[in-house]
């Protein structure tokens, strides 16, 4: 003799279920107090050596939709708490007596005879937190427990010894006929000679016709274990002891198992058991109920699944956002970095017709950290050329653009790590009065810190003087600086050179071709003039203030400084990288993965012309020669006040004026005409 050991079920939910629990059902559960049903259901058709599933799909709220071919279905009930303390503290106990009672009283009275699948139901207690799609969760399948343990007189027999081949064909042939379309799990099969049987339902036994030693009770069995039933056979044995068994005895049971094994039908695993059950009166005390599934760690705890990957919106945009990225490193370019790319943080100084364009550019290109800084609002002019405003951010005097334009992205792509910083912008040649000192300092130091914050500077405003300062920090703390500007029909995209101070450390380590200059040799925006930056906008007309250009001008513009911005993160030199001078066909061009890599795209609209442009450091120059960026680094806010009150003061810390004093020593270097940018 020895005890009957059951295999409990394992809980399967996809995630079709946390969806329908989510968006359909959980608004109209919430409203209510008592269980809700629902449906899931078992199979005795796995492969062996695997657990029991149990499994809860989306059909699960629908008892039509939950009816699949050789699947079982299970009405269970449905118990969503509204916070993680009323999941805590349930009474979990009274649950599972309440689903137990129900199994006992169908027992009892007999029903269960007519309808063999109450005799199995579970119990799905939950907490749902839908703001970060997590779920807390645990099964109860209620099983009446005898106070004794069950014990078996034979078992993991093989079907033959019931069985002989022509009955077990018989079997199946009936079974498939009478019971399998209806998923009968419970039934019995009457031995009426050696060779002749007859399947018959619980409710068809007829005592002494149907003696006890010629009946086969058969259930479908979930398990696949050799030697150990199936979770449903514990609330059978209670079945067949209250109706069946009169003494203590021995009775014959079949773990039906149905598996395909090359192509054929096989049922040779299923498991013949001969347990000892005693009688059961209709006085009896109610068996204990025990039925709560384990934990992964076979704790009798609650399970937790986090389902935000594949159900938070925001996570399955992301995934959806990368595809294009994705394949274009699939299919063209193996060696992209696209993690160079996402992790690259950007700041963008200006969130005006340029800023906003170049701002969606770069998410398309999978950069999840932007910061945009403006101290401007929202215009009515604004919207039909900058892409991240709508009119209804120009009502009431309009919004902060910076801010606005951040949040415009968060709702194009939530994923993005996007900020608004409203901010004014120092320039010289713009006096600083005493009484504002102090606060043009705060402002100082703001733009400072961030772009001590983040990776890449883009210079996007809308005068020339306001990009010295950004221009002058940026070289200090040696960062990636991209300008764009626009005239009438006119543009400019281009990288700085790297930091004067880098580049005397770097040396001779950058490698450099006749054809080329390394990127640490390469000039600023500033680097062609021979005079400071001064105030360009005094004594001018509006449309001499404004930028004025046509409108497809921004979106070139754009998307060719974040495209050039792209290829340089791709190139193993980044900032040191070199920009071919192009001077015949047949010479090699220093690239990256994704091509050339110039140090200026100067465009005509009206010819529809494209030139590239390269200039050398400016030795005197006003932003980023050696003597300034020193003068800044040593004297701080001090030194950029001077420059703010007094363009000349620049002039003699970079040298210029020496030179303005002696012509002859001047070499004079074509500029690219834009006074004023984007607006």
């Amino acid at each position: 003799m020895s005890n009957l050991q059951f295999l409990p079920f394992t809980s399967s939910l996809d995630a079709g279920f946390w969806h329908a629990l989510s968006t359909k059902k959980l608004d109209e559960y919430k409203l209510k107090d008592e269980p809700v049903s629902i449906y899931g259901c078992y199979s005795n058709t796995n492969a062996q050596g695997l657990a029991a599933l149990f499994t809860l799909e989306y059909a699960s709220f629908d008892r039509q939709g939950h009816h699949h071919p050789g699947q079982y279905v299970l009405e269970g009930t449905l118990v969503n708490t509204n916070t993680v303390d009323q999941f805590k503290t349930y009474d979990k106990s009274a649950l599972i007596r309440t689903a137990g009672e129900k199994i006992w009283k169908s027992i009892m009275s007999g029903e269960a005879l007519e309808d063999p699948k109450q005799l199995n139901t579970f119990s799905l207690l939950t907490f749902a937190n839908l703001k970060k799609h997590q779920y807390h969760y645990w099964f109860a399948f209620p099983a009446l427990c005898p106070q004794l343990p069950v014990e078996v007189a034979e078992s993991n027999s093989s079907i033959d010894g019931i069985l002989n081949p022509e009955q077990t064909r018989e079997m199946l042939l009936q079974y498939d006929s009478q019971f399998k379309p209806d998923n009968v799990p419970y039934f019995a099969v009457y031995l009426n000679g050696e060779q002749s049987i007859k399947l018959l339902r619980l409710h068809e036994i007829i005592q002494p016709a149907h003696q006890l030693d010629q009946l086969v009770f058969v259930f479908v069995d979930p398990s696949t274990l050799a030697g150990h039933p199936g979770w449903t056979l514990r609330n059978f044995l209670c079945l067949i002891a209250r109706h069946f068994v009169k003494e203590k005895c021995t009775i014959k049971l079949l773990g039906l198992r149905d598996r395909t094994v090359d192509g054929k039908r096989d049922i040779s695993h299923s498991i013949y058991v001969r347990p000892l059950v005693s009688p059961l009166s209709p006085e009896s005390v109610m068996w204990n109920v025990v039925g709560w599934e384990k934990n992964h760690q076979q704790k009798l705890l609650p399970r937790f699944v986090d389902m935000s990957r594949s159900m938070d919106p925001a996570h399955v945009a992301e995934s959806a956002v990368d595809l294009n990225l994705k394949l274009m490193r699939w299919r063209l370019l193996p060696e992209l970095d696209l993690a160079s790319i996402s992790k690259t943080k950007c700041l963008l100084l200006g969130a005006g017709t340029l800023g906003c364009n170049v701002a969606r550019n770069l998410l398309g290109w999978g950069v999840r950290t932007i910061t945009l800084v403006d101290n401007s609002t929202v215009s009515f002019s604004n919207p039909v050329r900058q892409s991240l405003f709508t009119f209804e951010h120009c009502k009431d005097g309009g919004l902060p653009k910076a801010e606005t334009a951040a949040e415009s992205l968060k709702l194009i792509f939530p994923g993005v790590n996007a900020k608004g910083v409203s901010l004014a912008i120092p320039m010289p040649g713009h006096p600083v009065t005493p009484n504002s000192a102090q606060a043009v300092q705060k402002d100082v130091e703001v733009l400072e810190a961030l772009i001590e914050e983040h990776d890449a500077v883009f210079l996007l405003m809308d005068t020339r003087e306001s990009r010295w300062l950004p221009s002058i920090i940026g070289a200090a703390k040696d960062k990636v600086l991209m300008t764009a500007a626009l005239g009438f029909d006119t543009w400019l995209a281009m990288r700085h050179g790297r930091s004067v101070l880098v580049s005397e450390d770097v040396g001779d380590t950058v490698p450099t071709s006749k054809e080329s200059i390394s990127g640490t040799d390469l000039g600023c925006y500033y680097c062609n003039d021979v005079v400071a930056p001064r105030d360009s906008t005094k004594d001018r007309a509006l449309d001499q203030q404004c930028t004025v250009s046509r409108p497809g001008l921004s979106m070139l513009c754009s998307a060719l400084i974040v495209e050039l911005f792209v290829s340089l993160l791709q190139h193993p030199l980044r900032g040191s990288a070199p920009a071919h001078l192009a001077a015949d066909e047949d010479s090699q061009p220093d690239e990256s993965i994704l091509g050339a890599l110039p140090h200026q795209i100067r465009g005509y609209l009206s010819q529809y012309q494209i030139v590239l442009p390269v200039g050398k450091k400016f030795d005197h120059c006003t932003a980023c020669s050696a003597q300034v960026v020193k003068q800044y680094q040593h004297d701080g806010f001090e030194f950029l006040l001077r420059a703010f009150n007094d363009a000349k003061y620049l002039e003699e810390v970079s040298g210029l004026n020496s030179l303005l004093n002696d012509p002859a020593d001047i070499e004079v270097l074509s500029d690219f005409d834009v006074d004023e940018d984007d607006w």
